[in-house]
């Protein structure tokens, strides 16, 4: 499902990006866009089939069944990726800040190629419109979902102010995940490095007494505590210290 995800993307930015493509061309992604839609149909049937509770199943994937009943919503299919992103980031135990960072960079650059799309998709041809071509709707997209918004570039269709809203509720999400990545890493090496310092602990203290140990010894070889050597009194006895 990830891997025909990808390749959706390719199909239909395609379509959107190329409207000059031969007649025979766009027929066939056409045709290869709606045998992905059949694809992801087939697999949320067979799922809500072998589940146990079907009906909390379609509650808990809104973005699977909103994708086979509205194919317009097609671009949200990708989302998949992202759940595939977040297992990435996640497996193999202590979490790698360099892991995540690539994680969420490579979420963010797909997140901006959708949007993009989708909103040159709505915004092409419409009287006035500010976003023409691919590069324009790259860079709303870009400053939108990092929240800068220059203005030079918006949509003025009502599919194109929906995909905005959209973006904006995602691009403030997607800080949010940055922070908290970023945050939860250095938690993680704070603890991390508490750890070591207390499991070293008992072997400090141990050290510890042992040159103590080695201390005294050598002032009680140097004659602290016990009989000088070489020191006799008149009738050859050792003088004790006072």
């Amino acid at each position: 499902m990830l891997l025909l995800s990808i390749v959706f993307i390719a199909v239909y930015g395609l379509e959107i990006a190329a409207p000059g493509l031969p007649a025979g061309v766009r027929s066939l992604l056409a045709a290869g866009s709606w045998l992905i839609w059949v694809v992801f149909a087939a697999d949320l049937v067979v799922h809500v089939w072998l589940s146990d509770r079907r009906g909390r199943y379609l509650l808990t994937h809104p973005i699977d069944v909103l994708t086979v009943l509205l194919p317009a919503l097609r671009p949200l299919r990708v989302l998949r990726i992202f759940t595939a992103g977040q297992s990435l980031v996640t497996r193999g135990g202590r979490m790698s800040l360099l892991r995540s960072t690539q994680a969420i960079a490579t979420a963010a650059a797909v997140l901006i190629l959708i949007a993009a799309l989708a909103m040159l998709d709505a915004e092409r041809g419409a009287p006035g419109t500010h976003i023409g071509n691919i590069g324009d709707a790259l860079w709303w997209a870009a400053t939108t979902v990092t929240t800068v918004g220059y203005g030079d570039t918006y949509p003025i269709t009502g599919t194109g102010r929906a995909v905005a809203a959209a973006l904006m509720l995602v691009g403030i999400s997607l800080v949010g995940v940055i922070t908290a990545t970023i945050a939860a890493w250095f938690i993680d090496q704070t603890r991390h490095t508490a750890q070591t310092e207390n499991s070293d602990l008992p072997a400090r203290l141990d050290k510890l007494e042992a040159t103590l140990a080695e201390i005294n010894a050598l002032l009680l070889a140097n004659g602290h505590g016990s009989p000088r050597a070489g020191h006799t009194g008149r009738d050859g006895a050792p003088v004790q210290p006072n």
